[in-house]
């Protein structure tokens, strides 16, 4: 297990997200990254609450409380051996949580 701060944490999820493809940036919309810093749910790392993005094509979408991508810290820098592996598990994570956004099941993502 490695130590990252809070804020260097915070850091790396920002530097995760701009590395994601900009076409896919620009479809993005109502949906808030969060670090959440103890441990969540058991086994995961990152998790997605919302209307994926395929489902929000319907004339039925407004009005809605924005999605959620939570990234967990403690249980990633549990599985991480350095900075680098974090951050690397880091992106990982976010790219995973991006995919369910955009409507993919865990058996089509990494």
């Amino acid at each position: 297990m490695v130590e990252v701060d809070p804020e260097r944490f915070e850091v790396m999820v920002g530097e995760a997200l701009d590395g994601i493809p900009g076409e896919l940036g620009e479809l993005m919309s109502n949906v808030a990254v969060t670090v959440q810093h103890d441990s969540g749910p058991p086994g995961l790392l990152g998790l997605y609450q919302g209307v994926p993005y395929g489902d929000r094509q319907s004339g039925s979408y407004s009005m809605v409380l924005p999605d959620r991508i939570t990234i967990y810290r403690q249980p990633i820098l549990a599985v991480s051996r350095s900075e680098a592996a974090a951050r690397e598990e880091i992106r990982l994570t976010v790219l995973h949580e991006i995919g369910h956004y955009f409507g993919l099941g865990d058996d089509e993502l990494p």
